[in-house]
């Protein structure tokens, strides 16, 4: 047997040889031929390519495929230049009906049967190990001088015809200091996976245990180090096992076919990549291209200026709106909650700035399909229910969105109402937003910019906010203009420091993202804007939708309808005005939010939001 520690620096066809000879003692073939692709095969009767071929096409991130065979034809001139497909795997395994039924070294002793069958070379996650390495970052497997790990997951494939199974993910542990540099690394090359699928827990992907996986070896973590998982061509072995085909052959999951096409051909999307945490618990972290991430950044400070000249500069913290937008991109089910009684003498108390803010947040969420629900003030309800109502009469919404009311009767009421059963681990919204909704200060009271208690005005939707601090898969925003509102407790300090009557008024309850605009509706109208960015955006929609299916077209974004617009937003606050709902600087039933004229501030900014 020859030694293996200097394989990778072997040419394919040499490797190609020796692997024929069955003269290699190794148990899989990465890091083997440094600087050439490697290949999953996939072999099938000539009656089900067609159907095969369609499923690679549409779940081209684990399954792209770099060459279908005509039946009965074991050489593949464009992937190598010697000998055909039979010999040169370093093992082969051999399926019927679904089940394995043996492991090869040679499938030459089915010469006969191989004449009505196509092989398939699809890429493999093998091929990306030089760039990696290449970019300064470790291969954990290399180093434990183990196979990588793979594992399935409760993704679905998209099916086509016999063939239906889930995401299957090669998972490589990477510093965290790394992730930018590794998703760069691998996100240009296409035909070795591209880049990563999922960056943080592994049950988000419903992997249970990294140290039992379904194919390969474990591999061990070391500290600070964040699992990564890529998609994997070993999603086409579980679909052969799903297909319940007669006879199919692949080579093992860890002994891939070595070609003679050279690793370095990256195909850029022209979209860098970049790296953002969005939570930490459960660990998880979201790509998205830095041309998107600039533009979301312009969008916030756009809404960063201080018309008031209340000294919210002071408040700011940049990239918050893009960490916010990106976990609601993530999110399948969102709470919103606004709602500030400033006006406490008058009937209804609530201002005009928050309402249309949440709406706009709530438009593009519907749009794009996301579950959400709006949770206010009990004395509020059929107030918010005529805004909801005249809202979708107006076009703004598609439909009526739930709504919630929350009262403290226990200890558990927060838990029981944001978990189904009070189960922390069966969150029932995934992200909660507040906007200009009046927050709880140190001592408990809620206060206007004016420091009037309103305390009884207020419902404790706080506690949702701080219970969700506890509930893992739960992350919150909160949205202000003047440090008083809910979620604003991450800056407080500066609310004190800089705003007037900080002291008293700032809000204790802490967001993990805090949006700070000179208006609060330009933060929610920011978020809308924000989310369309995230979804036009193709590094993250691939990155959301797991490498599974097509990208959509330019032409296929039905959630442009629901962006922000001047005419919207001009209809929505006539009807705020006729159902008494003033501004909160003036108390006018006037075309004003905040003492500010819709038509020479607020119509302006909309606009250069889009």
């Amino acid at each position: 047997m020859l030694w293996t520690g200097g394989l990778k620096s072997l040419l394919p066809h040499v490797l190609r040889r020796i692997i024929r000879c069955n003269r290699l003692s190794i148990s899989n073939t990465s890091g083997m031929a440094e600087g050439y692709e490697q290949a999953n095969i996939v072999i099938l009767h000539k009656s089900l390519a067609d159907d095969f071929e369609k499923f690679c096409h549409a779940n081209d991130g684990p399954l792209p495929l770099l060459y279908r065979s005509q039946p009965g034809d074991w050489k593949c001139p464009s992937l190598r230049s010697d000998s055909g497909i039979r010999p040169d795997c370093l093992q082969y395994r051999k399926y019927e009906h679904g089940a394995c039924t043996g492991s090869l070294k040679s499938l030459k002793e089915y010469s006969e049967q191989l004449k009505d069958m196509v092989t398939f070379y699809l890429g493999c996650s093998f091929s990306s190990e030089k760039a990696i390495l290449k970019a300064g970052i470790p291969i954990r497997n290399i180093e434990q001088k183990c196979n990588a790990s793979m594992y399935k997951t409760s993704v679905p494939c998209n099916s086509i015809s016999m063939f239906h199974c889930n995401l299957v993910v090669t998972m490589r542990p990477i510093p965290e200091s790394k992730l930018g540099a590794a998703v760069l690394a691998t996100s240009g090359l296409k035909e070795a996976h591209g880049a990563p699928i999922h960056i943080g827990d592994p049950g988000l992907l419903g992997i249970q245990d990294l140290s039992k996986p379904d194919y390969g070896d474990p591999v061990h973590l070391h500290p600070g180090d964040v699992p990564v998982f890529w998609a994997s061509g070993v999603t086409g072995v579980e679909a052969i096992i799903n297909s319940r085909a007669p006879l199919a052959f692949t080579n093992s999951p860890d002994c891939t076919f070595i070609t003679d096409l050279e690793k370095g051909n990256v195909r850029s999307s022209g979209e860098a990549p970049q790296v953002h945490c969005i939570s930490r618990d459960p660990l998880h972290f979201s790509i998205v291209s830095a041309e998107a991430a600039q533009k979301i950044n312009t969008l916030e400070t756009l809404i960063g200026i201080d018309p008031g000249e209340r000294g919210i500069g002071h408040l700011r913290r940049p990239g918050e709106l893009l960490g916010a937008c990106l976990a609601m991109s993530a999110a399948g089910s969102v709470l919103l909650t606004t709602g500030f009684p400033t006006h406490y003498s008058q009937q209804p108390p609530e201002e005009n700035d928050g309402p249309p803010g949440a709406l706009a947040i709530a438009a593009m969420l519907q749009a794009l399909q996301k579950r959400v629900a709006i949770v206010t003030d009990h004395r509020a309800m059929e107030l918010n229910k005529k805004i909801i109502e005249e809202a979708v009469q107006l076009g703004i919404l598609k439909k009526p969105i739930p709504l919630l009311s929350y009262q403290k009767e226990n200890a558990n009421s927060a838990l029981m109402f944001l978990c189904e059963n009070g189960n922390p681990g069966r969150p029932r919204f995934d992200h909660l937003v507040a906007i200009e909704r009046a927050g709880m200060a140190a001592d408990g009271n809620y206060y206007n910019a004016r420091k009037v208690n309103i305390k009884h005005l207020v419902d404790p939707i706080d506690e949702l906010f701080l219970a969700a601090q506890t509930i893992p898969g739960i992350t919150t925003t909160g949205v202000g203009d003047g440090g008083n509102e809910l979620g604003m407790g991450k800056v407080k300090d500066a609310v004190k420091k800089h705003i007037k009557n900080g002291d008293i008024i700032a809000c204790d309850v802490e967001a993990d993202f805090t949006i700070v605009a000179g208006v609060s509706n330009w933060g929610g109208y920011a978020i809308a804007c924000a989310l369309h960015v995230l979804r036009c955006c193709d590094t993250h929609e691939r990155y959301l939708r797991r490498a599974l299916g097509r990208p959509r077209a330019p032409s296929q974004r039905p959630w442009l309808p629901a962006l922000p617009s001047v005419p919207k937003e001009e209809k929505l606050l006539k009807a705020l005005v006729q159902l008494g709902v003033r501004s909160g600087k003036t108390a006018s039933l006037e075309m004003e939010v905040d003492g500010l004229p819709f038509y020479s501030t607020h119509s302006l900014m909309i606009e250069k939001l889009l």
